[in-house]
């Protein structure tokens, strides 16, 4: 089957906007000592007040989810035990990598060394942050479960996955068949404590 619907470009691109303000958010939490808190105005209106982590939490959460299933789409999954793994088959109803043609032709699941290679560090890294995000969305978020134990270097693999994936994206799909990637980076401003 190959697809060509706009409502599934357009839910990837959201999907990968949701993973740029989730790093955005992690970057954030990564830089902070004490959590400060936190403002929000709809307009000129101050409309909610509490610490970042009401906006930080939220927004991680939502990247997480998303980005499993950007992962999932390109064609990676993760073993019970953590590890990394291709996927082996899609269910009926799903919509994956598979499913789009090219200027080159069908596109394909990319391989685990593909999802590693663009990393600039060690690419164990690399693979060890792809499948942490897949099985925390899996055993932490989406389910209570005796299987989920958050890792002491959580937030630095959570953001080399969410970096990472947009990566795979370009790479996988948005060049090969031709199209720009979405704009996915959030503006901000910097503020000097």
């Amino acid at each position: 089957m190959t697809i060509t619907n706009s409502s599934t470009i357009d839910l990837l691109r959201y999907r990968m906007q949701s993973v740029a303000i989730g790093n955005l958010a992690i970057r954030h939490t990564l830089e902070w000592e004490t959590v400060p808190s936190l403002k929000i105005y709809f307009g000129e209106v101050q409309a909610i007040e509490g610490n970042a982590l009401a906006f930080t939490t939220p927004a991680i959460e939502a990247a997480l989810v998303h980005c499993r299933a950007l992962l999932e789409f390109l064609g990676l999954s993760a073993t019970n035990d953590k590890t990394l793994t291709q996927r082996n088959t899609a269910r009926k109803d799903d919509i994956v990598i598979e499913h789009f043609s090219g200027r080159t032709g069908q596109l394909r699941k990319i391989t685990v060394s593909e999802a590693t290679a663009p990393y600039a560090g060690d690419p164990v890294e690399a693979e060890h942050a792809f499948a942490y995000v897949i099985h925390t969305t899996n055993k932490g978020l989406a389910h209570n479960t005796s299987g989920f134990s958050k890792s002491a270097e959580a937030s630095q693999l959570i953001e080399i996955a969410f970096r990472g994936v947009h990566s795979l994206m370009v790479n996988h799909f948005y060049t090969p068949l031709g199209m720009p990637p979405p704009e996915y980076e959030i503006k901000t401003r910097r503020r000097d404590a």
